[in-house]
């Protein structure tokens, strides 16, 4: 009895090892390492705390995670090696950091997953469909910040806000109707002018300063090139109009104020997008997501000059204030 005991023992155990084993091969099997091909538009510090959040996130997934890097520089011959090196690794996803990276991936790999990050107006630029349905094989992270979250900081420093302005160009008119709805439903008024031309921009400043009570900006590089930036910026000073700006180097310049994103926070919204994919989501039905972590930026030496007083409650949180 007690030998027959031992035998249905050391059977069981074999049996019960064997399954194990079975199901580690399984895993095995399943934990395979996810090839992650990302290209970047450049070598900037945002661009690398943009690839390091990211990174953050997708490892925190999947440690088995290889991620092989293709720099951009400026000559096109180098981005057609890119392209090769990349139908060479055959990625499961690429991973694009900026609109240059962007552009060259959607062009060349409509069969591979992609994921951009850090790109502004992704809808404006043809990257996507829309930003609630991106379609085809692409979605990511936008630099954008949402049109109402502006408005209402530009409120908290001028509560009784009602004609905006803004000037744009043939570059940023769709970006218009939307805005204009949203100030809307904000008992705003956005004004708007279109600049066709840098010659046409004081014509177009000065009717605008007569019409409204501040002017906000969108990032349009057909009108913000240096010498027209200077003019509007010093006019907006003199005349006493609260200019706000579409990032922190505005400011710097003389901009009353704009908000900023945080580019890691950025990355880290592009590597959640990524882990999603990963999971069996079709990249055309996620959503493109919009700057989450916002800065607050002012110049005190502007808003001294057209006698503005920046609430406590946002002088407290700038992250930075220029003097």
């Amino acid at each position: 009895m007690f030998k027959h005991t031992g035998y249905c023992l050391r059977k069981t155990l074999a049996v019960a090892v064997a399954a194990v084993l079975c199901q580690c091969a399984g895993l095995a099997e399943q934990v395979q390492a996810v090839d992650i091909a990302v290209l970047t538009s450049d070598n900037l510090t945002s661009t690398q705390r943009t690839l390091s959040g990211a990174k953050t996130v997708i490892a925190g997934a999947h440690p088995e995670t290889r991620f092989t890097v293709f720099f951009l520089d400026k000559d096109p011959e180098h981005h057609a090696a890119a392209v090769d090196s990349i139908r060479n690794l055959n990625p499961s996803l690429i991973l694009t950091v900026g609109s240059s990276a962007t552009e060259l991936a959607q062009k060349n790999f409509t069969g591979i997953p992609i994921v951009f990050s850090s790109v502004k107006y992704p809808e404006l630029s043809g990257f996507v469909e829309s930003a609630r349905r991106p379609g085809r094989n692409i979605t990511g992270a936008s630099l954008d910040i949402p049109v109402d979250i502006q408005f209402k900081y530009f409120r908290r420093i001028i509560p009784e806000l009602k004609r905006l302005g803004v000037l744009y160009t043939k570059n940023t008119e769709s970006l218009i109707p939307g805005a204009k709805a949203i100030a809307r439903q904000m008992g705003l008024e956005l004004v708007a002018v279109h600049v066709q031309s840098d010659r046409d921009l004081p014509e177009a400043l000065d009717s605008l300063i007569e019409s409204v009570e501040a002017i906000w900006s969108v990032a349009d590089a057909n009108l913000f090139k240096p010498t027209s930036t200077r003019y509007i910026l010093l006019n907006t000073v003199r005349k006493g109009i609260p200019f706000m700006g579409f990032s922190r180097y505005v400011v710097e310049s003389g901009a009353l104020c704009a908000l900023d994103f945080d580019y890691k926070a950025v990355g880290f919204q592009a590597g959640a997008i990524v882990n999603r994919v990963i999971a069996g989501e079709r990249p055309g039905d996620i959503r493109v997501t919009t700057a989450d972590v916002i800065w607050f930026h002012y110049n005190e030496n502007t808003a001294k000059r057209i006698h503005i007083s920046i609430p406590q409650e946002l002088a407290s949180i700038a992250k930075e204030v220029y003097r």
